[in-house]
């Protein structure tokens, strides 16, 4: 376990700055949408400009690109002798670039094509961050390459990217990832893996259920799963903030427009799912309750006779972030997870 919870100060002073330097999201969520029209402008920023308001948004992109600059020098200073780290920008469906991470072992042998696993992210506005490095290495070390896709909705890489669409762009870039990983010649794409928590796990839900075939594996951890449920108990400014953004909520609350939030909810499409699922959760979770959301899912799967598997965990500690932890349960979730994944994606 030495390999999965060791952590080296560079990363996690690193992470710690990098945290420490994010003021709260107010220039930064001021977001617009990129315009549709041929030959019309994103968003510019004024570094010269006296508006306060502008010069706090070009702080924060500053700050935004000085996190990414640390987590990558963080990441390479630790790992960068066994682990290559690769920067990329992937094609979405809608020809945006996408900004990701592409993590290989430092030698390939030429013509041998590994297994992949896609890493999605949780959070409202989350991304890279050193909490995922040794789940990283650990996957590197059992002979996988991993993409980290920065799905839109992630922070640090503009205002447009900012915009949470959930349940649309986020999936829908998660998918384009893996995508572009099943044409890189070192990735076998008949063997594809998806790992999701919190968030990531809704998204590895729904991506399981638009792209059935795509996977061999999936690996939901404290997934959300109903979205009706979810804005229940978030608090308004979140609720209005997530209605704001979303393409098909079109700033409504479920009360006035629920088919939009069922249509996204993962609880509502089980029966779309064809690839083998682990699922994971803990009680005692605050943000996504267990009652609310993978049980519920739990009791879906067994009514329709869905290949998955399940491990509840007893208070785990740190509730619903209990998978970066350094715990027993935080171990014995990694050691499921990739002891799962290996056998649905051996040969």
């Amino acid at each position: 376990m030495q390999a999965i919870t060791h952590r080296r100060w560079i990363a996690a002073l690193a992470g710690f700055i990098a945290l420490s330097m994010i003021s709260p999201p107010v220039a930064i969520a001021q977001t617009t949408k990129a315009a549709a029209a041929e030959g019309a402008l994103d968003k510019f920023l004024d570094p010269a400009s006296a508006d306060v308001a502008t010069k706090l948004e070009v702080l924060q992109h500053a700050i935004y690109l000085q996190e990414t600059r640390l987590l990558v020098m963080a990441f390479r200073q630790e790992y960068g002798d066994r682990i290559r780290m690769q920067e990329v920008s992937f094609p979405a469906s809608d020809k945006t670039l996408v900004p990701g991470y592409i993590f290989t072992p430092l030698k390939l042998d030429k013509g041998r094509r590994l297994p992949c696993i896609i890493m999605v992210h949780g959070g409202y506005h989350e991304r890279l961050d050193p909490k995922y490095f040794p789940m990283i290495e650990v996957a590197i070390n059992q002979g996988y390459t991993v993409m980290f896709p920065e799905y839109r909705g992630s922070r640090g890489y503009g205002a447009n990217h900012y915009v949470n669409d959930y349940g649309v762009t986020d999936t829908a870039d998660v998918l384009a990832s893996a995508a572009h990983m099943a044409k890189q010649k070192f990735v076998d794409a008949d063997r594809m893996a998806i790992f999701g928590q919190s968030r990531g796990g809704m998204i590895t839900l729904s991506s399981i259920q638009k792209e059935p075939k795509r996977f061999k594996a999936a690996v939901d951890v404290v997934g959300l799963t109903d979205m009706v449920a979810f804005m229940s108990y978030k608090p308004d400014w979140r609720r209005r903030a997530t209605a704001k953004d979303s393409s098909l909520f079109k700033g409504k609350l479920p009360d006035e427009n629920l088919a939009a939030y069922m249509e996204i909810s993962p609880l509502n499409n089980v029966d779309a799912i064809q690839t083998p699922l682990l699922v994971m959760a803990t009680t005692g979770d605050k943000i996504a309750p267990l009652t609310l959301h993978t049980g519920r899912l739990i009791d879906a799967l067994k009514a329709r006779g869905k290949n998955h598997e399940v491990k509840i965990h007893e208070n785990a500690p740190g509730g619903h972030v209990f998978l970066m932890g350094d715990s027993d349960e935080a171990e014995d979730a990694i050691k499921r997870i990739f002891d799962f994944i290996g056998r649905h994606l051996k040969k």
